[in-house]
């Protein structure tokens, strides 16, 4: 299967043939383009997937059936934190690696459908070495930058080697060299929600107001692409989520569990489960009520989030019970971490309702491992909960493993 991860385009033909074929020429241009438009906008609109919806867009801007450039980046904007963050980036690694992808494309003649299959994606996505350069970049929206300018005009920009040079201590300009580029506002309902950056760094072709028209049109169809998908997304996460703690629910955990099991089984990578149970819960519900005994959980739901990493699930298993998949994680590592959690929520000193006095409060934590200790999901679930329910009837307040 040839490698797709960007296409350098091809070299338009120059007309010097006087002005009937120039006019012949705009007219098969501006067929091309609206051809292109029809073909992204409508891939676009056959998924809610946002990774899936981002690879058809950067796909159509480097695609040689598309507009063509050689790299393209594409930032989301994180509204909480004010900031642009890279989400996805199609470059080859060198002109090489260009060329023979250009080669690989015309030998199996493949066109925009081709090039944004689900399997595409997952055979591609941030693989090279542009979006690995550039994947902890942060833009900061509160100071001034070649794209945060962008983002507040909501304009493009073309920039050229003179115009670079007003922004000599650029962050983004250290990471993507260039002398020629085009930053691209997406909206969506008269506000920015991405910017892809664009350039033609390996064949050096000069970018055109016919390609700046076409690359507008484009960006108005992503913006609003992006922002349904973010939609869809906010109704799934909140379906998936519990109400009361805001970690995943249980729906959710088995679900992903069985992904992240097929996922890892195929890697050959261990995975951990964490089953953790608040000690004396029904006590202090009885004592101080179930609406202190939420306000608990919220606590306790918050320091499993902050003790995590961002590659985990944290959920609510039930009642008082939560669940922690820790991905690409063996025995040792997972034992450190829900040591840390039990010592974390140990030390905290909980608010006692009209009281000075603190609450102390404490978990029993069960670990169980996948392929060291059970090949199943069930097994899985089933090992770390006895392992729990052995600490909490051992002593209460530690971890027990498999």
């Amino acid at each position: 299967m040839p490698d797709d991860k960007t296409i350098p385009i091809k070299e338009e033909n120059k007309n010097t043939n006087g002005n009937g074929n120039g006019a012949e020429e705009k007219l098969k241009r501006a067929e091309r383009d609206l051809e292109t438009l029809y073909e992204v906008s409508n891939a676009m609109r056959t998924t809610l997937d946002l990774n899936h919806i981002l690879y058809i867009i950067l796909t159509g801007v480097t695609a040689h059936t598309g507009l063509g450039f050689n790299r393209a980046i594409l930032f989301l904007v994180n509204e909480k934190e004010l900031r642009l963050e890279p989400r996805m980036a199609i470059g080859p690694d060198s002109g090489e690696d260009a060329k023979r992808i250009w080669d690989n494309i015309q030998k199996y003649n493949q066109g925009l459908n081709e090039l944004i299959t689900k399997d595409k994606l997952s055979y591609n996505i941030n693989q090279s070495s542009l979006y690995k350069a550039i994947k902890q970049l942060k833009i900061p929206l509160n100071t001034e930058n070649l794209l945060a300018d962008a983002y507040y005009t909501g304009l493009a920009a073309h920039m050229t080697q003179d115009n670079l040079k007003e922004y000599p201590n650029d962050v983004f300009l250290k990471f993507f060299m260039a002398k020629e580029l085009v930053v691209m506002p997406l909206r969506a309902k008269d506000k920015v929600n991405g910017i892809i950056v664009a350039d033609n760094l390996y064949t050096q072709k000069n970018i055109s107001e016919d390609d700046l028209r076409l690359f507008t049109m484009l960006a108005n169809q992503a913006g609003l692409a992006i922002e349904n998908s973010r939609l869809y997304e906010m109704i799934i996460e909140k379906s998936h989520t519990d109400a009361l703690t805001g970690l995943w629910n249980h729906g959710y955990f088995q679900e992903e569990l069985a992904k992240e099991l097929e996922r890892h089984q195929h890697d050959k990578q261990s995975l951990s489960l964490l089953m953790i149970d608040m000690d004396n819960f029904k006590m202090l519900n009885d004592q101080y009520g179930h609406q202190y005994g939420d306000a608990i959980l919220k606590d306790i739901a918050h320091i499993l989030k902050d003790s995590s990493r961002e590659t985990d699930y944290v959920c609510r298993y039930g009642g008082e019970e939560f669940a922690i998949i820790l991905t690409m994680t063996k025995k040792e590592q997972g034992y450190a971490i829900a040591e840390r959690i039990r010592q974390k929520i140990e030390q905290k000193e909980f608010p006692k309702p009209q009281s000075e006095e603190p609450l102390r409060i404490t978990v029993s934590i069960g670990l169980a491992t996948f392929p060291d200790d059970v090949q199943s999901k069930e097994e899985l679930i089933t090992r770390a909960d006895k392992v729990m329910y052995i600490a909490k009837f051992s002593g209460k307040n530690q971890t027990c493993s498999a």
